[in-house]
C-alpha cells in the first residue's frame, strides 16, 4: 500500500495542485453504473459516455473505475465509439455516482522533486443529499492503492469540483460551498481556509459567492469560473432577466475588483451561460445548471460541453477555444448528461 503522509506538511514541503493546462498522466473517469441515475436515458447516455472517453483516449491515458463483472460490456462500447485501448486501462473499484470530479482523488505535484500524491477528502455527497455514498467516498484511497500513487488524508469535507487553480499558489472556491454548513459544521472560516491552502500548497484563496440556480453541488466552481493562464479567467454570465445573474454578477465584481498581494488584477473574460435548459415535468428541480465553463482540458485539447443549441454552442466553443490557442476543441453533448446535474469537468478527474 503506498504511503501516506500529513497534509500540513504538503505545502512546507513543496507540493502543490497544479493548473489543468500542466502536462497530465491520465483522466480518471467513473463509470456510470447507478440504475437509478439518468433512469429513463441509460441507452444514450452510456454512449455519449463512451464517446466522451474515446475523445479523452485519443489524447491521453484514460483510467476507468468499474466493478470487473460490467468491464466487457463497456469495454464493448468503447471500441463501438472508436477508443484506444492501447491508453484505457480499467480499475476494478465499485462507486455508487459517475461525478469522478467530486468523489475522486485531488492530485498533487512536488515541483521540487516531481514527487505525486493523492489527496483523500472526506466526501458526503454535497451535503448528504444522494445516499448511498459509502462506495464513492473509498475511490480516492482505492485509485492511490491500485496505481502506486502515495495519498494523504484530509479530514474535511471537500470536492474537487469546488476547486479550481492557476497553478501559481492562487485557488479559486465559492462560500456557497466551502462555507455551508451541510459540510464541515464544526469548522471557522478561518480553519476551513488554512486546511485548503495548507493541503493544496496554495498560497492564498480568492472567494467567489454561489453558484447557479438548482445546483445540487451548491454552487461549484467549475461550473462558474475557470483560469485559462495565472493571470485570466472565464467567468460566466447570464442576461439580467436570468435566476442568475445576481450570483453571476456578484461573481464577477468579486474578480474584477481581486488584487495579489503584489497588486495584480485578472483578466476577466466572459463566458455567456446556454439557454436554461429544463428537466422533464416532475423532476427534482426546476431548471438544470447547464454552463460552457464545464470544459476538461487534456494534453492537447480541450473538450467543451455542447447542448443541442447550434448557436450558443459555436459561441462557447469559439470562447473557450481562442482562450486555449493550439489545442483541439471538441465539443461533446451533455444534453443528456445534464439532466443528472453536470458535465463534463464533473464526470473526470486529472491526474498528473
Amino acid at each position: 500500500m503506498p504511503g501516506a503522509t500529513s497534509w500540513k506538511t504538503l505545502r512546507r514541503d513543496g507540493f502543490t495542485m497544479p493548473a489543468e493546462w500542466e502536462e497530465q498522466r491520465a483522466v480518471l473517469l467513473s463509470w456510470p453504473l447507478n440504475p437509478v441515475t439518468w433512469e429513463d436515458r441509460r441507452e444514450a447516455l452510456e454512449k455519449t459516455f463512451a464517446g466522451f472517453a474515446a475523445a479523452i483516449s485519443h489524447f491521453e491515458d484514460v483510467k476507468i473505475d468499474c466493478v470487473a463483472s460490467e468491464q466487457p460490456r463497456v469495454r464493448k462500447l468503447l471500441s463501438e465509439a472508436g477508443s484506444d485501448f492501447a491508453r484505457i486501462e480499467f480499475l476494478d473499484v465499485p462507486t455508487d455516482d459517475a461525478w469522478c470530479r467530486d468523489h475522486g482523488p485531488v492530485c498533487l505535484v512536488n515541483r521540487t522533486d516531481g514527487r505525486r500524491i493523492l489527496n483523500h477528502y472526506i466526501y458526503n455527497a454535497w451535503g448528504g443529499k444522494f445516499p448511498p455514498w459509502d462506495k464513492d467516498a473509498a475511490v480516492p484511497g482505492r485509485v492511490a492503492g491500485l496505481l502506486g500513487y502515495d495519498r494523504c488524508a484530509v479530514p474535511m469535507i471537500c470536492e474537487g469540483g469546488a476547486l479550481e487553480t492557476n497553478g501559481c499558489g492562487l485557488l479559486m472556491t465559492t462560500e456557497s460551498v466551502m462555507l455551508n454548513p451541510n459540510r464541515n459544521v464544526a469548522m471557522s472560516r478561518a480553519e476551513i481556509c488554512d486546511m485548503l491552502t495548507e493541503s493544496l500548497g496554495m498560497d492564498e484563496i480568492l472567494w467567489l459567492k454561489g453558484g447557479l440556480f438548482c445546483d445540487d453541488t451548491d454552487g461549484h466552481i467549475d461550473t462558474l469560473a475557470r483560469f485559462t493562464a495565472p493571470d485570466t479567467v472565464l467567468a460566466c454570465t447570464a442576461p439580467e432577466d436570468s435566476p442568475n445573474a445576481p450570483m453571476l454578477n456578484d461573481n464577477l465584481r468579486r474578480l474584477n475588483e481581486y488584487r495579489s498581494r503584489l497588486g495584480r488584477s485578472l483578466n476577466v473574460i466572459p463566458l455567456p451561460l446556454p439557454d436554461p435548459v429544463s428537466p422533464p415535468d416532475g423532476w427534482r428541480e426546476e431548471t438544470l445548471p447547464a454552463s460552457y465553463a464545464n470544459y476538461l482540458l487534456v494534453n492537447g485539447a480541450v473538450l467543451v460541453p455542447s447542448y443541442r443549441q447550434d448557436r450558443n454552442d459555436a459561441r462557447a466553443a469559439a470562447i473557450i477555444g481562442e482562450a486555449f490557442p493550439g489545442r483541439a476543441v471538441i465539443q461533446i453533448d451533455c444534453a443528456d448528461i445534464i439532466l443528472e446535474g453536470g458535465a463534463l469537468h464533473c464526470l473526470s478527474q486529472n491526474l498528473f
